[in-house]
């Protein structure tokens, strides 16, 4: 094993012991993940929350037991692999061992650690972004065939995990055509890569075809309800936030591609971040949305920072701009993690409001981080469901109102219940095959009030049989409603919803 190698090992080694003791044991798994493990039990090309990558990892994650340690495993992985890829890159550029070391620990210490706790798309989503940036790297630099159709491939695999990786392209064509490169696009087989990775993605635009577009609903419904309180500035004091520990390393990359002679064949690259903030921007996209854009520039502003303080004096500033990013870890340990107990983040709200943590989706400041809030209560919810669903005979049905909800019982459950909702892509499991006599719903604590009415008349017994009590969990009051005795067959009216449900989403 080479020094470097060595040197790269350590780095990915701390990488998965770190994201492993991030979070509190106290905390479940996040709403968003019961979801994703839940469409492995449901594989197609395409769901209406989020391309069908993701389902394909959660049957790897099924066939290896669905174990926490796996579900953690996967965003672990793809962490350490961002590393890997900006080693290779700064490797691609010249760099020699300091850069290596100064890119990898500002890939490390970074975002990159809060983002790659949680089991969601969007850690798939940066290695993408990252791997597609270091392919169009190793195009300029050989301009052999193979690496269009390699960058096809990963845009593919981006593409079917998040759509995304189609503005990472919306930014870099545009700046492309603005330097002497453009002529990288007269390349005969940039057709060829473009027709693969269409006849790689097509599976998925077909399902989108045959289910009315649903990433458009999808997408109006992110607008109106989440997208319509982002706030601009917020938007980019985030992007600063991100790589804090990196931040002059990144600035230094993107100066170096307008004044480096040495890089100067990847001036699209400055170009190409500009552009594509300026459309997220446009958009009022998430600010997390961007997160993609930055490993490749720790690459470029490394190799130009290692080079530049090679000699004299300068020469002592390398250590302090390597260790930048690990000292900025330090108190950020404190607060930008699950680490502490709810009870804890509660009695230092204060310090945690004024890093904005504490503000939800919904523009309002809230006890807990929106995420963390996201984590509680699910076990319990599992729990107190299967106790009820024990004592029934026959058919139950158990139907929530969110798809947290949803998933949380299904990964959780001992009486092997498959829960169902009208919320997500639930909406399209409901198994309506035979009667089902009884009926446990479970209603968020804002919709429960008028349950026992709305419902008890179709059943000839009916109450609230339990709750839940975790302290601050988002999901706090969620209430266990009980029916049984059905007076009628339920699955008619379960019918016309669903169909009522996918008429709105038309």
């Amino acid at each position: 094993m080479t020094k470097k190698t060595a040197i790269l090992t350590g780095f990915v080694l701390v990488k998965f012991v770190l994201q492993y003791v991030l979070i509190s044991p106290e905390y479940d798994l996040h709403r968003d993940e019961y979801l994703h493990l839940d469409q492995a039990s449901h594989l197609a090309w395409g769901y209406l929350s989020v391309p069908p990558v993701t389902s394909w990892i959660s049957w790897i994650i099924k066939g290896l037991g669905n174990s926490v340690f796996w579900v953690r495993f996967f965003p672990a992985l793809f962490g350490a692999l961002t590393m890997v890829v900006v080693w290779k890159a700064i490797d691609e550029l010249n760099g020699n061992l300091a850069a290596l070391i100064m890119g990898a620990t500002g890939v490390l210490f970074s975002v990159l650690l809060r983002l790659n706790i949680l089991y969601q798309p969007n850690t798939l989503d940066v290695l993408c972004w990252t791997a597609l940036y270091y392919v169009l790297i190793k195009f300029i630099n050989m301009q052999k065939a193979q690496w269009l159709y390699a960058g096809a491939i990963v845009f593919a695999v981006g593409f079917l995990n998040k759509y995304n990786i189609v503005f990472l392209l919306v930014g870099f064509v545009p700046a492309l055509l603005l330097t002497r490169q453009r002529k990288l696009l007269l390349t005969p087989h940039v057709l060829g890569a473009g027709l693969l990775a269409f006849l790689l993605i097509l599976p998925n635009l077909l399902w989108q075809y045959n289910n009315q577009f649903p990433v458009l609903f999808h997408m109006k419904e992110l607008a109106e309800k989440q997208l319509v309180n982002v706030d601009r500035g917020a938007f980019l004091k985030a992007q600063l936030l991100f790589f804090l520990g990196s931040l002059p390393v990144i600035i230094a990359g993107v100066w170096s591609l307008l004044v480096y002679r040495p890089f100067e064949k990847y001036r699209s690259f400055a170009w190409s971040i500009g552009l594509t903030l300026g459309v997220f921007l446009y958009l009022k996209a998430k600010d997390y949305y961007a997160i993609g854009l930055y490993p490749i520039y720790l690459a470029f502003g490394s190799v130009y920072i290692a080079n530049q303080l090679q000699t004299g004096w300068k020469r002592y500033l390398l250590p302090a701009i390597i260790a930048l990013p690990v000292l900025s870890f330090i108190p950020m340990y404190q607060v930008a993690f699950p680490n502490k107990s709810p009870d804890y983040i509660v009695s230092h709200r204060d310090t945690y409001q004024k890093l904005g943590q504490l503000r939800w989706e919904d523009g309002k400041d809230h006890a807990l981080p929106q995420d963390y809030a996201d984590m509680l209560g699910w076990k319990e919810l599992a729990a107190k469901v299967d106790k009820v669903y024990a004592t029934l005979p026959g058919n139950t049905l158990v139907l929530c109102d969110n798809y947290g909800q949803t998933g949380a019982i299904n990964f959780y459950t001992k009486q092997g219940i498959q829960a169902v909702s009208f919320n997500a892509d639930y909406l399209n499991w409901f198994k309506l095959d035979e009667p089902y006599p009884n009926l446990i719903r479970v209603k968020e604590a804002e919709n429960s009030r008028d349950e026992l009415h709305e419902t008890g008349d179709f059943f000839r017994s009916s109450q609230a049989a339990d709750s839940i009590t975790t302290p601050f969990a988002r999901e706090k009051g969620t209430t266990i409603f009980v029916f049984t005795g059905a007076k009628i067959d339920i699955r008619h009216r379960l019918k016309r919803e669903i169909d009522e449900t996918n008429n709105k989403r038309r």
